[in-house]
């Protein structure tokens, strides 16, 4: 019976150590993934602003709901698992800029992503900036020390090499 108690002592401290450190951590981080694709900007921009083709390339998405615009800005709705996230593209110019934001109230995260195209020779270098904001002090712990802050613009950057057609995403912070 001790050792219970003792183990349950052990898992209150870890938790409670958990939550004491991600208290400690900034709700606010930014984290920057660049790219080189093979493919001209204007091939890479269609694959990014083609909502409805999310989940044909895109690994972690189940669906995607196109919902109506908001006064004049795209809407969707990304599906994962039973877990959905509403987004916007708050800003967009054509084939250089992207800025999409979280528009869901009351998730443990938010923020935004700004996706810039530039050429690089024939073929385009894709940088992603995350301006994030994780609320609960948990998440924030686990979003720092075990997923890492860019684990979503890494896997982005890979589905989109694959999607692109490039046989090596070459990505560096």
């Amino acid at each position: 019976m001790k050792w219970i108690i003792a183990v349950i002592g052990m898992l209150a401290l870890l938790v409670a150590g958990v939550y004491a450190v991600g208290l400690s951590l900034p709700q606010n981080h930014v984290a920057v993934r660049t790219a080189r694709s093979a493919q001209p900007p204007e091939t890479v921009w269609a694959a990014i602003t083609d909502v409805a083709s999310f989940p044909a390339w895109r690994s972690a998405l189940d669906s995607v709901e196109q919902l109506p615009p908001r006064n004049g800005i795209m809407v969707w709705r990304e599906i994962s698992g039973n877990e959905g996230t509403t987004y916007e593209a708050e800003e967009s110019e054509r084939p250089s800029r992207l800025v999409t934001r979280i528009t869901d109230r009351g998730l443990p995260f938010g923020g935004s992503w700004e996706i810039r195209i530039t050429p690089d020779g024939t073929g385009s270098r894709i940088s992603i900036t995350e301006n994030g904001e994780v609320y609960n002090p948990v998440f924030r712990f686990v979003s720092r020390f075990v997923i890492g802050h860019s684990a979503t613009i890494d896997k982005y950057l890979s589905d989109l090499a694959v999607k692109l057609g490039d046989a090596v995403v070459s990505a560096f912070g």
